[in-house]
């Protein structure tokens, strides 16, 4: 049977380059994907392009990444899919011919067009925020469509060996050259719901080999050379998900199955351009040594929208860090970053300048992130790390605040030691995100290939309807004699963001442990634990979802990140250790069950 090997060589703008050599030279692929952009990542490159027209694309992706592999790449037949256009798709595809002309090379480039709404924002203003409904800011500096995979596929059936994109859904780099290979249709939605739940597993690069995997001790070879995806996909829809030979990492039902729950809300009803996707059923199996089957992927009809997210100028910020040691280094640090944020208060004031609109103060290494739950050890430390963020409209008041830093070596309590980073501290641009929902009928699409233009036509009718709210079930268990025991001894766990709001996938390591985690893990237990961070406290708001198929759990933790990503001033802005903070929580089961 015809096989497809897709491998993927980034899960960020920044993720190293060594990637893509492993995959070219070990992985034995037909394709070679890069996944590049998030929220702020836009805003970074929208800026990029109004300094210099021929910017605001991941420019390393063509200097460091393709350039020196061009010539392996072209010998092989290895087709590329990235999303490395940024906000500037065409000057991507320039700068890469242009280095396959130094090379001595040919490619064929193709280019998705059409994400890039920001010069149309005026016809969008009748839309509102998805989950506040405010209406659109007066300013964006980027409004994104995310696109699916169908103009990848046309540009793949027009001949590009490489194909770059703006903005379009993380797993499209991967679904797109399935649906080109084995001729897929727009309405084979369980077979585009398992080339988008293979894109979403692999798309975090070696988040799914063993980066951040809660048994990070089981993990081979260090993480010096750690082993990036290959997804091997079959026509049928199943796949097996790996990595190349010789390297390091880990792929197990358990690598995968953090990674699939990673970023997910409702998982009956993930929500992407070309197909809602139905996690809940799906099952993993290992199948040899670091290799893992998937089956059981569902999908339905997508909805007739696409998600568009913009980010808007909110205010300036600058943050300082500076260590403080010896006895009583929390109380310390914190005593000294709330008399230099009350002393530039006061001079604001003064100034006719106004308060900050936001001010995070954050004693590291004293577990403030923990809240209410941090232990008493730690508040004794003797060595903290403080962190003070803050927020205001007006530069000139942030550079007031940098200057007034270096004053606590001499004027507030001992043990400073000076702060991180060379001079004072610079203001920047805070980007908040905005996120609305726009019809697809509204949004042309076409791709560009060599010197040819065409258009991509899109099903537009749509016509999922969302489930409605699952009923939380607390079964009834008998827990006479019950002893508790931290979670971390039943599950793993995997957080992340999702906009301002935070996901924890919840995994039982046994099925048996699964009724006294869905008993002790309610949503009011979550509501309680993370109240500290929930917007409305206790009163916040969290959902959870079961996927029979894993045994496993979905939380989703409303407004948990103060803003999240760069809108938020705090130390976790992502969410990214709440799955781990969670592993603390206390769980009863019976005395014998662990030692069954």
């Amino acid at each position: 049977m015809k096989t497809v090997r897709i491998g993927c060589a980034s899960a960020f703008w920044g993720d190293t380059n060594a990637a893509a050599a492993q995959l070219v030279e070990k992985g034995g692929i037909d394709y070679l994907v890069f996944d590049y952009l998030a929220e702020i990542t836009m805003s970074i490159l929208a800026a990029k392009r109004m300094k210099d027209p021929n910017d605001g694309y991941a420019t390393d992706f063509v200097e460091h990444v393709m350039g020196p592999l061009m010539p392996r790449i072209k010998e092989k037949g290895i087709r590329v899919v990235a999303n490395a256009g940024g906000v500037n798709p065409l000057a991507c595809k320039r700068a890469l011919e242009e280095a396959a002309a130094k090379a001595g090379l040919s490619f064929r480039v193709g280019v998705v067009l059409g994400d890039d709404l920001n010069g149309r924002r005026k016809d969008f203003a009748d839309c509102r925020e998805l989950d506040t409904g405010k209406p659109m800011p007066p300013v964006t500096v980027s409004m994104n469509a995310y696109l699916g995979a169908i103009p990848i596929a046309r540009a793949l059936q027009a001949g590009a060996e490489i194909v770059i994109t703006g903005r379009c859904v993380d797993s499209a780099v991967v679904l797109g050259p399935l649906m080109h290979e084995f001729g897929w249709q727009p309405d084979d939605y369980d077979r585009l719901a398992a080339g988008s739940i293979a894109g979403h597993i692999i798309e975090c690069g070696a988040q799914c080999t063993g980066g951040n995997f809660t048994d990070w001790e089981l993990v081979q070879g260090g993480y010096a050379d750690m082993g990036f995806p290959i997804v091997e996909m079959q026509a049928s829809g199943e796949f097996t998900v790996t990595k190349p030979g010789g390297t390091g990492g880990l792929v197990s039902p358990h690598t995968v199955l953090e990674q699939m729950l990673y970023e997910i809300g409702d998982p009956r009803a993930y929500l992407l351009p070309d197909v809602t996707c139905d996690f809940t059923g799906v099952k993993l199996e290992q199948c040899a040594p670091d290799a893992v089957r998937v089956t059981g992927c569902r999908g339905y009809a997508p909805t007739d929208s696409y998600k568009v997210s913009a980010t808007y100028p909110a205010g300036m910020r600058c943050a300082a860090l500076f260590m403080i040691g010896g006895i009583d280094a929390a109380r310390k640090g914190r005593a000294s970053a709330q008399g230099i944020v009350e002393k530039v208060r006061r001079q604001l004031l003064e100034a006719n300048l106004g308060d900050f609109s936001g001010v995070d103060i954050h004693c590291i290494g004293a577990e403030e992130s923990y809240g209410p739950h941090a232990r008493a050890a730690a508040a004794a430390t003797r060595e903290v790390v403080v962190k003070i963020a803050v927020q205001h409209p007006h530069p000139k008041a942030l550079k007031l605040f940098a200057r007034e830093i270096a004053q606590a070596a001499t004027g507030m309590a001992p043990g400073f030691t000076g702060y991180f980073g060379a001079g004072r501290p610079e203001p920047h641009m805070i980007p908040r995100l905005f996120s609305m929902l726009v019809p697809k009928d509204r949004v042309a699409i076409e791709v560009a290939v060599g010197e040819d233009r065409l258009s991509v036509p899109v099903p537009l009718a749509g016509g999922f309807v969302p489930p409605p709210a699952e009923a939380e079930q607390l079964p009834a268990l008998d827990l006479a004699g019950a002893v508790a025991v931290p979670l971390i001894r039943l599950a793993l766990a995997r957080s992340g963001d999702k906009g301002d709001h935070a996901n924890i996938g919840v995994i039982a390591r046994r099925p048996e442990y699964l009724p006294y985690i869905r008993a002790a893990l309610s949503t009011a237990a979550l509501r309680r634990h993370f109240a500290h961070v929930l917007a409305g406290g206790e009163q916040g708001r969290v959902e959870r979802w079961e996927l029979p198929g894993t045994d496993s759990l979905n939380f989703l933790l409303h407004q948990a990140l103060g803003g999240g990503g760069a809108g938020s001033l705090r130390t976790d802005p992502q969410g990214k250790a709440f799955g781990q903070m969670l592993l603390d929580f206390p769980v009863p089961v019976p005395p014998g069950l662990l030692a069954a």
